[in-house]
């Protein structure tokens, strides 16, 4: 299989890096990206995927757009306010790239259906602003052996990690944020704590950016570490993750 005269054109200027070339961008055609969450990172995340010809998007959330979502959700245009969050990001992503195949799951991904899509994604991005849902997709990936990317921004502090569960064992979410559903405390979030619109951005599109670098194989992918941003002095932190052996996602019990 070759590139189309078009889609050479097209990706050209990706094309050119060496550790892309033809065969990667043929590879990013084949792929399928699951974005749970279309949010602030979602939103981000996904118009890259798009551009950089990522053939097969899914992208799952139940909300609406908000008039308070515009501040930082920027696949989203103020005509859109009420419509359901998911269904407008695809039309968006088919509107920057109509040569791609994108799906809206208008839902909170749970249970049987979030195992399903993530058993047939190549890579699961987790963009969401809950800590069920994260809990919830770092389980599923584990279980289906897949590849975790997951980012989260809060006031001017982003955080980028990468789970690689293809071989069926941790670090995981679970083993560096610990959590019960029927924790009493009220988790920060953008509602009650703030965010600086280009943090949450830039942690969207680095999720991208390692997705595309897993998908191709160029670069190195930063598994098993929790890299951490600060907004005010652009300044990096990166810490490597130990499997907790006790964790009761991807423990070992020893």
């Amino acid at each position: 299989m070759v590139l189309s005269d078009q889609a050479f054109m097209r990706y050209n200027r990706q094309i050119m890096l060496p550790e892309i070339g033809e065969h990667g961008q043929l590879l990013l055609g084949k792929a399928q990206v699951l974005l749970v969450g279309a949010g602030g990172l979602g939103s981000a995340a996904a118009l890259y995927l798009a551009g950089a010809g990522v053939g097969n998007i899914i992208i799952a959330d139940d909300d609406e757009v908000d008039s308070s979502n515009l501040q930082r959700q920027v696949i989203y245009r103020d005509i859109h306010q009420g419509q359901r969050k998911a269904q407008v990001a695809a039309e968006q992503l088919k509107a920057l790239n109509p040569h791609i195949r994108v799906r809206a799951v208008q839902a909170r991904l749970a249970d049987q259906r979030l195992a399903m899509e993530v058993a047939i994604a190549d890579v699961v991005l987790d963009c969401s602003d809950n800590l069920e849902t994260r809990h919830a997709v770092n389980r599923a990936c584990l279980e289906a052996n897949k590849v975790l990317i997951s980012g989260a921004a809060i006031r001017w502090q982003g955080q980028l990690m990468a789970f690689d569960f293809r071989h069926g064992h941790g670090p995981c979410y679970h083993c560096l944020f610990p959590w019960q559903p029927e924790s009493p405390q009220e988790p920060q979030n953008c509602s009650n704590a703030g965010i600086a619109g280009p943090v949450v951005g830039m942690m969207g599109m680095l999720e991208a950016l390692e997705a595309i670098k897993l998908i191709t194989g160029a670069g190195e992918v930063a598994f098993g570490a929790l890299q951490q941003f600060d907004g005010l002095t652009l300044g990096w932190h990166r810490f490597n993750l130990a499997q907790d052996t006790q964790c009761p996602v991807c423990g070992t019990g020893e």
